[in-house]
Order: C-alpha cells, then sequence, then structure tokens
C-alpha cells in the first residue's frame, strides 16, 4: 500500500532554534538592591507536538548584572612589583522549560508562551595576570586565569509568561535541506522568581584585610527581559 500523503508531507525533524541577546530589567524588591540593568545571551530550542502550532521546547540564558575590575599586587611578600586583575561578575543562570503556542508556517509568525523552571544566581571571582600590553610576551601567554572562586550563590524556583514575533528573511527552496527559514526574533519575558539571597555590584570587599566582607541581599529575583535576535526554522514546509 502507497503511504499517503500526508504521511510524506511529515518531515523527519520538526523544530526550530533561537539565538538572542536579552536585557535583563531587575524588578520589584530586586530593582532595589541592583542597579541598572543587566544582559547577556539566551537560546531556545523546540520541537511542535505532531501538526499542531504547539512547541515544547528549553529556554536557557545566562544575565550578567554587575562586574568590577581591580588591579592588585600579586601578595602582600612582592607588593606592587607583581600586579594582577581582580574581576568579579555577577550572574544569572535561567533554565526554563517553555509551551510556546505559535503557527508553524508564514513570514509573520507571532507567539505566546509560559515558562517554568528555576534561577542560579552566583557571584564568581577570578585573578588573572596583568600582562596585557607586554611586548615581549606572545598572545597565548596573555591574560590567563591563575585562579577563580564562586564567592556566593543560591538557586531560586523561577516561572513566568513571553511573547513576541518571529519575521522570516530567508527561505530554503531545496526540500532536502534541514535548515527550512531564518528570521528575525522580537520578544519579550516576564519571569518571576522566589526570594534568594545573592551579591549586588561592589557588595564583595576586603576592608579590614583579613578575608572577603559579604553584603549579602534577599529579595525575589524578578525579571522583564526585552529580546532581540534570530530562529532557525529546520525541516518545516511552508
Amino acid at each position: 500500500m502507497a503511504p499517503s500523503p500526508a504521511a510524506d508531507s511529515v518531515p523527519a525533524v520538526s523544530g526550530q532554534v533561537n539565538l538572542r541577546g536579552t536585557v535583563g530589567i531587575p524588578r520589584g524588591g530586586l530593582r532595589n538592591n541592583i542597579s541598572g540593568v543587566g544582559g547577556r545571551l539566551h537560546g531556545y530550542i523546540g520541537g511542535w507536538i505532531g501538526r499542531r502550532p504547539l512547541l515544547v521546547g528549553l529556554d536557557l540564558g545566562i544575565l550578567n548584572y554587575g562586574r568590577t575590575t581591580d588591579q592588585v599586587p600579586f601578595s602582600r611578600t612582592v607588593g606592587p612589583r607583581v600586579p594582577v586583575e581582580v574581576s568579579t561578575n555577577n550572574n544569572v543562570v535561567e533554565t526554563h522549560l517553555s509551551l510556546r503556542l505559535q503557527p508553524r508556517t508564514g513570514r509573520l509568525r507571532p507567539y505566546v508562551e509560559g515558562l517554568a523552571g528555576f534561577k542560579y544566581l552566583f557571584t564568581r571571582t577570578t585573578i588573572g595576570d596583568d600582562d596585557f600590553g607586554n611586548d615581549d610576551l606572545g598572545d597565548d601567554e596573555l591574560g590567563d586565569d591563575i585562579a577563580e572562586s564562586t564567592n556566593y550563590d543560591d538557586f531560586a524556583l523561577s516561572g513566568g509568561a513571553g511573547a513576541g514575533i518571529d519575521v522570516r528573511v530567508y527561505q530554503q527552496r531545496e526540500p532536502e535541506k534541514t535548515l527550512r527559514a531564518v528570521g528575525v526574533h522580537l520578544g519579550v519575558q516576564y519571569l518571576l522568581g522566589q526570594e534568594a539571597e545573592y551579591l549586588a555590584e561592589g557588595d564583595l570587599t576586603d576592608e579590614n584585610e583579613n578575608g572577603q566582607e559579604l553584603d549579602v541581599r534577599r529579595s525575589r529575583t524578578t525579571f522583564l527581559q526585552p529580546q532581540f535576535g534570530v530562529t532557525f526554522r529546520l525541516a518545516d514546509t511552508d
């Protein structure tokens, strides 16, 4: 028996991948503890359920909401003769499952989604050499990390909603290709978060020269996240 036309039209792979830049705007109590906004990268991979306009996917991202860099002596013994660069970064890793309602085809594909997962907030300090600009060293010897440590971290359950649109800018005409279309992505997410403890920019100090002093903050961890990026649609048909 010959397969039905409907069976022939179902692709072996049917989903999409998205990469985007994100601006993290703190809301609520978090806004009182963090000055300004954060930002970095997010990625998404999802697949449609059957022939319905419903995708299940995984949304991963990292936001940096603070950074300090200082030049300090390598040790008290050598004093300022051997300086090192000490960089402290305040970050949030976001991991969410996404259930998204979005048309499978079309030049303009708006969507809405629900998200559920967690946030991992951590502050990490890295010590690197200060040999930048030294002409006697090769490129492979510049900027090596000497040591690093996580100063403080915490988890918070997270969930929220998102909306946006993918605007197709390229369509593949060869049916055997896996990449079917490329689109510009515009979107926004509002992600509520449980209370968590964290450090803000500049909260890690060593004023007494006898160990780190932590000014730990606590609040809910809610972000409003405008996003811009690109979407790759895989093995689907228009």
